[in-house]
């Protein structure tokens, strides 16, 4: 047996739930002795399962199976008028569908102005260049980060709102479209995009990602009815713990 093999039949027992999240695998002597391999074969066979991440090597326990998902992330639905007009901010709908807790303590901000790159002048339909408010939050779930969520705006539309208020937590119980709307900006429709890259090295220390971990992308534009861009985000999601879940209407 090879370290391919090794790897298939370890990989295969973890998605049995032969190995449940959060137990470790045999330890590596073990594995070689009972598979009459090498120890560097074995090794190989593990690393692979670290790059696919489904294992993390963590020190004095061996090889432990990562945890699945441990939230949905609601599509359409997290934006919904009835939560956040009555008090429930996006990142905390995705907890109540998961069936999790959440406190203001858990998304910590950094507010201040910067200069609009172009992707967030066009997003805006203002000049490159110009002073924008940047909302920068890094979201926990007991503690362990799952998110970063960076939002700019037009200074004109949220100047002395909560919105420039760098205090933890949601801008508001209804977060940041609820203050939109009292500025008479509504949200109505939003556009949003996916994709998926490997973390750079700034994101892996703020994410706390263990190795081999890509993040999700995503990137936000919400508008009011006649088409007045309010907000765009850039969001970076640690792929392991969000299950991405989405309810629509077809399209006719």
């Amino acid at each position: 047996m090879g370290y391919r093999e090794l790897a298939t039949m370890l990989r295969d027992g973890i998605q049995r739930g032969d190995y449940a999240p959060g137990t470790t695998l045999p330890k590596q002597d073990e594995l070689a002795t009972e598979h009459g391999m090498n120890i560097n074969t074995v090794r190989k066979a593990i690393s692979v399962l670290e790059a696919e991440g489904l294992v993390d090597s963590v020190r004095r326990r061996g090889t432990v199976v990562r945890p699945r998902p441990a939230m949905k992330r609601l599509g359409v639905m997290r934006y919904a008028r009835s939560k956040w007009k009555f008090g429930l901010v996006a990142f905390a709908a995705d907890r109540e569908a998961s069936g999790r807790a959440w406190k203001p303590g858990d998304q910590t901000n950094t507010v201040g102005k910067v200069k609009a790159d172009a992707e967030i002048a066009e997003a805006l339909g203002i000049a490159e260049g110009s002073t924008v408010y940047e909302r920068a939050r890094l979201v926990k779930d007991d503690g362990t980060p799952t998110h970063t969520l960076t939002s700019y705006y037009n200074p004109s539309h949220v100047e002395g709102t909560p919105l420039v208020d760098p205090k933890p937590g949601p801008a508001t119980s209804g977060g940041g479209y609820a203050v939109l709307t009292m500025q008479g900006l509504e949200p109505d429709h939003i556009t949003e995009s996916f994709h998926s890259r490997m973390p750079t090295p700034d994101e892996v220390a703020k994410l706390e990602l263990p190795a081999g971990e890509p993040v999700m992308i995503l990137k936000r534009r919400t508008f009011t009815k006649d088409d007045t861009p309010i907000e765009f985000a850039r969001g970076v999601h640690a792929a392991s713990r969000f299950e991405w879940s989405y309810t629509f209407q077809i399209p006719d």
